[in-house]
This record gives structure tokens, sequence and C-alpha cells, in this order.
């Protein structure tokens, strides 16, 4: 374990098994389409999850990637700000939005709100942690990996100024780090 991390929340064994889950939900709920899902990642925290994820989906997918931030090192400050959008059209697609955290849910809502508008067929939320406690906008997930207490996680993909992403676990960082 890093000499940084508090404790493990989340293994990475335990990550993978709950990838295989929901990759089958997924395949299940989407077997009937007609058109490939596009999963999105949201950059740069949920790119490990996403390729866990999608491994264990058997569905056709095709994948994109946003750049999106709302954090000012530890908190979340209201203000999203799109620096990478989509590549090509969404219109007619199902998107699911892959998030590392769903946090205030300012980030998600905003996302999802944009692509909607921009005619997209559907779009969902699968988040690899889901922190409930903190939610200041009405949105939760259609998919989630763990749900998780207030605390503050770093790890497969998760990051506290751009490091710990590395981790092969969700982990809680030692608040000395931070503070």
């Amino acid at each position: 374990m890093h000499p940084m991390i508090k404790k493990v929340l989340v293994s990475e064994e335990q990550i993978v098994q709950r990838c295989k889950e929901l990759g089958k939900q997924i395949d299940e709920e989407y077997k009937d389409n007609e058109c490939p899902i596009l999963l999105v990642a949201l950059l740069k925290g949920s790119v490990p999850f996403m390729a866990e994820l999608m491994k264990r989906i058997t569905i056709d997918v095709q994948i994109d990637f946003m750049d999106v931030s709302s954090y000012d090192g530890t908190e979340s400050i209201g203000d999203i700000k799109i620096n990478k959008d989509l590549d090509g059209s969404c219109k007619g697609i199902d998107i699911i939005l892959v998030e590392d955290i769903v946090d205030t849910g300012r980030t998600i809502h905003t996302v999802k709100e944009m692509l909607l508008n921009k005619k997209a067929n559907s779009v969902k939320i699968i988040a690899l942690l889901d922190k409930p406690s903190r939610r200041v906008v009405d949105i939760s997930a259609d998919y989630v990996g763990f749900e998780i207490e207030n605390e503050f996680v770093v790890g497969f993909g998760l990051d506290y100024d751009q490091n710990y992403r590395n981790l092969p676990y969700v982990g809680v960082l030692k608040e000395e780090c931070y503070k």
C-alpha cells in the first residue's frame, strides 16, 4: 500500500468483479440495439474504469472522451468547463457516460443535459464510485460500482493534484496530504 494511503477502500479484485457484473447488465439492457452504444469517458479519472469495464461488455460499443473540469484542489467549484468535446455527433446515439465518481453531481448533470440537447437518443450514467452524501444536484447514476462515504479517495484514476491515479485500487488519502 502507498505510504500516503490511510486505507484501501475498494480493492483491484473488487473493481474487476464489479466491472464484470456491470458489463453483463449493460449487455442485457442493450442487446437489442441496432447500433453500437457510445461509451464516453470523462477525462482523466474515468479512463482506468472505462478500460476495465469495456473489456467486460460483449455487445458492440464505440468510445469517445470528454475533458470536463469542475474541481480546484479537493473542492468542486460548481463552474463546469468543457475542455474537449466529443469528436463526432451524438445525434440518435445511446450514450453511457463513464465517470470515476459522482460527488456533487454538478459535472455529470451538466454533461448529460448537454448531450441530450445535442439530440442523443439516451444518456445513462455509470460511475465507479457514488458519494450521495455530497450531492447538491438531483441526479443519480444508472449503474454504480460502489457507494462510498464522504472521504477523499484516490486511485484507479482518481487523483489529488494529478497524483495517485495509477494506484490499482481506490484508497482513502491521508489528510496531511491535502490539509
